[in-house]
Parts: C-alpha cells; sequence; structure tokens
C-alpha cells in the first residue's frame, strides 16, 4: 500500500486492518469516511465501540452476552424450555438461529472448535460447565450445532464422547 500523508491517518487504517474481513483499501476507505464526518458522529461511533467493551458481559451459565450481571436474557426466560439445549461453537451462530424465530429451548456456546492446527483443544473450550449444567439440570436433548467442518465434526465427536454417559438423546 502507499505512504500516507499523516502518521495519525496510518494508525487508523492498521488498526481498521486488523478486523476479520478488512482489508487495507477497505480500512482506508473506512477511515477516509470517518475523517469525513462530523466530529459528534465520530464520537458517537467511539463511544458505542468503547460502551460494548466495558458492559457487555457473558452470563455465567451459557456463555452468552448479556448487558446486565446474571443471567442472559434467553437463560431468564422462563417461556423457554430449558430441558432442551443446543450447543454452539460462538455467539454468532447462536444469534443466527435466535434470528429463525423457530428454536424455544436454551443454548451453550463453547468459545469455539476443536482445532489442533490453531492449537485449541478441549480444555480451551466451554465443555466442563456444559458437563456442570447436565449434571445440575434436567436436560431431555443436546442438539450439536456445531460447523461442519473436520474441526466442527472432531468436536461433535468429543462432545458425544464426553455426554453420552448422561444417557440424554445427542443430535446434530
Amino acid at each position: 500500500m502507499q505512504q500516507l500523508p499523516s502518521r495519525l491517518l496510518e494508525n487508523v487504517v492498521n488498526e481498521f486492518g486488523k478486523l476479520p474481513g478488512i482489508g487495507k483499501k477497505t480500512a482506508l476507505r473506512l477511515t477516509l469516511h470517518l475523517l469525513n464526518q462530523p466530529n459528534e458522529e465520530v464520537e458517537s461511533f467511539v463511544s458505542a465501540i468503547s460502551q460494548m467493551k466495558t458492559d457487555i458481559m457473558i452470563c455465567p451459565e451459557c456463555h452468552n452476552i448479556t448487558e446486565a450481571e446474571g443471567l442472559c436474557g434467553i437463560c431468564a426466560d422462563e417461556r423457554r424450555d430449558h430441558s432442551l439445549i443446543c450447543v454452539v461453537e460462538t455467539i454468532r451462530e447462536l444469534i443466527a438461529i435466535e434470528n429463525t424465530g423457530q428454536y424455544r429451548g436454551i443454548y451453550h456456546v463453547l468459545g469455539g472448535r476443536i482445532s489442533p492446527m490453531d492449537g485449541i483443544g478441549p480444555k480451551n473450550l466451554n465443555i466442563d460447565s456444559l458437563e456442570r449444567r447436565m449434571q445440575e439440570s434436567t436436560i431431555a436433548e443436546v442438539i450439536l450445532a456445531t460447523s461442519t467442518t473436520i474441526e466442527g465434526d472432531t468436536t461433535n465427536f468429543y462432545l458425544y464422547r464426553r455426554l453420552s454417559p448422561f444417557g440424554v438423546p445427542i443430535t446434530t
């Protein structure tokens, strides 16, 4: 990429470039867009990001995000079927399933998938807390909704072996 006329501009371009799916050209386009916006809009943008980082917490039950101390809105919702757990890799999949409006159970967010090539093993995922939930609650079914990749299949196989002793149907 060409030399930029300002070190400050270059710093912002570099920071945007760290985001997934954002190359240098897009980072420069976003930076120049922000530079041309009124100060109030840029301050609002920065404030929203800052507030997100300070005010979003992780649900102690399912590892979803929440803005309140304690359980997330899904875990706290008495109308949901708490005997049905859908296991997802990340919050992104949880959001996608929720957007369908078809699932009325609860979730468990693993925080990734087993990937030895990336140095991610079972100890790096929220599997122990899933087992704890299985022990402490009356679960009728576990749905494994991991990706259809080698890593996702490995994660499913590992979870199936860990959860089978509970005698609960496990579906994918």
